[in-house]
This record gives structure tokens, sequence and C-alpha cells, in this order.
């Protein structure tokens, strides 16, 4: 042993278990490892890029579901407003016919009968005003084709030109909207009357030259 260290070499360290730990520090080796940890790179590349997808398909969807659900709202309101106003159209020849009845009762001096179709009738006006229906007022109204529906025409001294003389049946309004328009009479211009005298006239001129 003391010749070894005389000439220069180095004691062996000693040995654990009796084995040695061998380190592989090879170029290879060093090639492996760094392409495995660029392959585990990519792969976290990949699923970010995997995720990022499924975030914006997630918002587009949650998107599409409030679109829906807003047009489902509205698509349900048109239907109910539609419904109302379907029901609210039928009662109105009730009321059509309370009010001819009136008319026909008071003819005849029926004072009973007048007042309770009044009071029927006064209480479907007072369902009818619950819900927003307004009747309209048209006789001496100009004509108008948004709220009037013309059924005949007739001379009138009493009326300029496209004025209505009498209704058929009243129109009623749901808010700002028609619900029905009024069935009138539209009073219209007068046909040229002949003149009766310069007839006459003529009648006397023919008869004196037969004389």
């Amino acid at each position: 042993m003391r010749k070894r260290h005389e000439n220069g070499e180095q004691p062996e360290p000693p040995l654990e278990g009796g084995t040695a730990c061998v380190v592989d520090l090879t170029p290879e080796a060093a090639v492996d490892e760094v392409s495995e940890t660029e392959k585990l790179a990519a792969q976290l590349t990949e699923k970010d890029k995997e995720i990022a997808e499924l975030k914006d398909k997630y918002l587009r969807t949650l998107a599409d579901f409030e679109n829906t659900r807003k047009r489902l709202r509205q698509q349900g309101d048109e239907t109910a407003r539609l419904q109302r106003e379907n029901l609210l159209r039928g009662i109105l020849p009730i009321v059509d016919n309370l009010e001819r009845a009136i008319a026909a009762a008071k003819s005849s001096n029926g004072k009973s009968i007048v007042e309770g179709v009044e009071m029927v009738l006064h209480s479907m006006s007072n369902f009818l005003k619950g819900e927003g229906v307004t009747p309209l007022s048209a006789v001496g109204q100009v004509f108008d084709p948004q709220r009037h529906e013309a059924m005949d025409q007739i001379e009138s001294a009493a009326h300029p030109p496209n004025t209505v003389v009498s209704e058929f049946h009243r129109g009623y309004l749901i808010g700002e909207r028609m619900l029905r328009p009024a069935r009138v009479t539209v009073a219209k211009n007068s046909a040229p009357k002949a003149d009766a005298s310069n007839g006459a006239a003529n009648d006397d001129n023919e008869g004196e030259g037969k004389s």
C-alpha cells in the first residue's frame, strides 16, 4: 500500500454494501432526457389548447341557451296576448246585443227590462275596461280605414263627404292596438240633380211650337 501512494496513485474509495454506484453520464442519455422533457411540454401545450376549445364551446352553448330561453319567453308572451284578444273579441257581440236590447226596450216603455239590461251592460263594460279595452267613437269622425270598416255609403246633407254617419257596431281598442274596427256608414258626395225649372221651360217651348 505504501508503494502505491509513493507512485502517486489515489486509493480506491471504500464500497458500501460491497457494490459500486454507477451514474450513466453518456451523451446518449442526456439527449434522451431532453427529448422526454420536450415531449411532456408538447403534451401540456396540447392539453391547454383542448381546455381553451372546451371553454369556448361551453360559452357558446351557454349563450345559445340564454337566447333560446328569451325567445321562448317572448313566444309565450305573444301566445298569451293572442289568447286574451281572442277571448275579448268573442265577448264583444254580447255587448252589441245588450245595446240593441236596451234600444228596443226603451221604445216599448219596458222600464224594468231596460234597467236590468243596463246593469248587465254596465258590468260587461267594467269587465272590458279592466282588461284594457276601450270603445271608439266613430259617428261624426272622418272615415279612417285603420279604425273603421265601411259597410255602406249614403248621401247626407248633414255630414261632409267621407264622414261616418252611423255605426252597425262599435269599434274597440285594447291598449293602443285595434281590437275590432267599427263597422260604419259613410257619407258620400250628393249626385248632381237635374234643373227642374229648365225642364219645365223646355216643355212649355215645345208646346208653343206645336200650337
